[in-house]
Parts: C-alpha cells; sequence; structure tokens
C-alpha cells in the first residue's frame, strides 16, 4: 500500500511541475506572486469553478460552519489551482473551502499554483478529491466511473491511482447499477455502504426496492439485510414486495435533483406516466451554475 502511494505521489508530481503540461506562457515581467510552483494570496474573482468537479452536492449549513471558522481564523489550508493566464485561475481542489471564503467575504485566499492540461487536471481532481473530501459513496462511485470512461483506464490502474484495492473500486462501481432511489437513499445517508452492498446481490430492481424500504421502516442492521438478500435471491423474492407509490417515486426525483444543483425542483407527473420537470433560477449565473452541474 505505502508503494502505491509514493507511487501515486510521484506521478502527480510529475505532472505538476513539468513545463511540458503547463498551457499558459508565463508573461514576460510578470512579478512573484501568482507564479506557478509558488503558495500566493490569490483574488477571488481571479478564480474560476473546477469544470472537473466530481463533488456534486455541498451542504448548506456545513458550508456556512466552515465560512464562520474561516471569518474567525482565517483559511488555513489552501485550494489548488492550475495557472490559466495572467491572473486568471482555476480550481483543481478545495471547492468547499473556496465557496465557503466567498461566503465569509474573503477577496483574497492562499493558494498552490500548478499547471496541468485538461486531461491531467481531471485526473488531479478526481484522486484529490477521492482521498481529501467527504464524498458520499454514489459521489465516489462516479468519480470512479470518469476515470474508466474519460481517462481511458482500467479498474486495477484506477485501484492504483486511488491506492485502493481493485476489489474496493469495484465494489463502489456496482452501486451506480442500484435503482436511483437507493442511490439518493445512499447519498442521503440513509443506508450505509454495507447495506447497499447486500442490495447489490439482488438481481431484481423491485426485490431491491422492496427490501430498501423495508431497511427504512425496520432500521435493519446490515447483517440482517444481508441474510434477508440471501434468502429473498433463494426464494426468488419476499412473499409481500413493498409497493412505491409514483408520488413518492416523484418527491424522491424532486429532492435528488434539489440536491444535486441547490435550487428549487418541482416535477409534474400525469396519471399516464408523462410530466415535466420546472428548475427555478434567480440569475444568468445560477443558470450556468446549474447547466454546469447538468453538463459536466
Amino acid at each position: 500500500m505505502n508503494n502505491k502511494r509514493n507511487a501515486l505521489g510521484k506521478g502527480l508530481g510529475a505532472l505538476l511541475t513539468s513545463p511540458e503540461t503547463d498551457i499558459t506562457t508565463k508573461a514576460s515581467g510578470q512579478s512573484e506572486a501568482g507564479s506557478v510552483g509558488s503558495i500566493s494570496l490569490l483574488a477571488i474573482a481571479n478564480i474560476e469553478a473546477n469544470p472537473f468537479q466530481p463533488r456534486t452536492f455541498f451542504e448548506e449549513e456545513a458550508l456556512k460552519e466552515l465560512a464562520a471558522s474561516i471569518q474567525e481564523m482565517g483559511l488555513i489550508q489552501p485550494v489548488t489551482v492550475r495557472k490559466m493566464g495572467y491572473d486568471k485561475y482555476q480550481l483543481i481542489s478545495g471547492e468547499r473551502r473556496f465557496r465557503a471564503s466567498q461566503i465569509a467575504g474573503l477577496t483574497e485566499i492562499p493558494a498552490y499554483i500548478r499547471i496541468a492540461n485538461d486531461q491531467a487536471m481531471l485526473e488531479m481532481a478526481l484522486v484529490e478529491n477521492i482521498q481529501r473530501e467527504e464524498l458520499d459513496a454514489i459521489e465516489i462511485a462516479l468519480a470512479y466511473q470518469r476515470m474508466l470512461e474519460e481517462l481511458k483506464l482500467t479498474q486495477e490502474e484506477v485501484s492504483e491511482k486511488v491506492a485502493k484495492k481493485r476489489s474496493t473500486v469495484a465494489n463502489y462501481l456496482r452501486l451506480l447499477k442500484l435503482p436511483p432511489e437507493i442511490q439518493l437513499g445512499i447519498r442521503s445517508r440513509k443506508i450505509t455502504m454495507g447495506h447497499a452492498r447486500a442490495l447489490v446481490n439482488i438481481d431484481d430492481p423491485k426485490l431491491q426496492l422492496s427490501l430498501y424500504n423495508q431497511i427504512l421502516s425496520s432500521e435493519m442492521s446490515v447483517r440482517q439485510v444481508e441474510e434477508a438478500a440471501r434468502n429473498t435471491k433463494a426464494a426468488g423474492g419476499p412473499e409481500k414486495p413493498a409497493a412505491i407509490s409514483v408520488s413518492q417515486v416523484i418527491k424522491s426525483a424532486e429532492k435528488m435533483l434539489h440536491q444535486r444543483l441547490e435550487v428549487p425542483v418541482d416535477i409534474k407527473s400525469s396519471k399516464d406516466g408523462k410530466g415535466q420537470i420546472s428548475i427555478k433560477f434567480n440569475s444568468e449565473f445560477e443558470l450556468n451554475e446549474i447547466l454546469r452541474k447538468l453538463i459536466p
């Protein structure tokens, strides 16, 4: 495991320091502040959000608490940015600290300044956030999926980069096969990773949802769910599977979209299953933020 971590650090270090990955040309006569490889105070107005950010939901109350701490003590841990041009930067990691600093009213924040192309930046953003941020299990699974699809890595290569066993990576990826309602339950921490892994072992989505609702209503332990999953699979399903109402599905979908987009979402549905989704926004900036989250 230590060898993997050392290799990971060396690999990222090579990306961060190699001039071949710099996408900008240093302006002649540029001052020391804001130079590549340094830790500098940067104007928040000169930093743009990371389009590769794997984290899609930031709890508002937790952000306010962090903002209060930053107002009192300042931002202790710098964010990491890449240089886009003269006095222009883009976040690699630390978006939670960045957002809290904005709430706290800071105009400048300390930042590590790096250089990287888009491919390298995506890799760094995914790896650093997986290792350092409190992502939920679905966000981690989505990050692994992006590494497979966008970086063209194998599961073994992903496991090496994040210093996890390949089986661990595989278990997270399997969560993405669960019905959306169960994925929402994982994201909102209604059920644990252990519960979810037991549900994955059931092939029928309807039976998965039935057992999921039993978990919520009966507060079943992971061991109880594992036993129920084995019995369900062996018997072909529970005797009385729980029914899922359309309104319950719509409410879950509204909640999931609200958590992802951080704006009010309204879903209307008719009896024949047709409907529409309404997403509210208050400014062009908020609209652009919504589009960024919908279209990574």
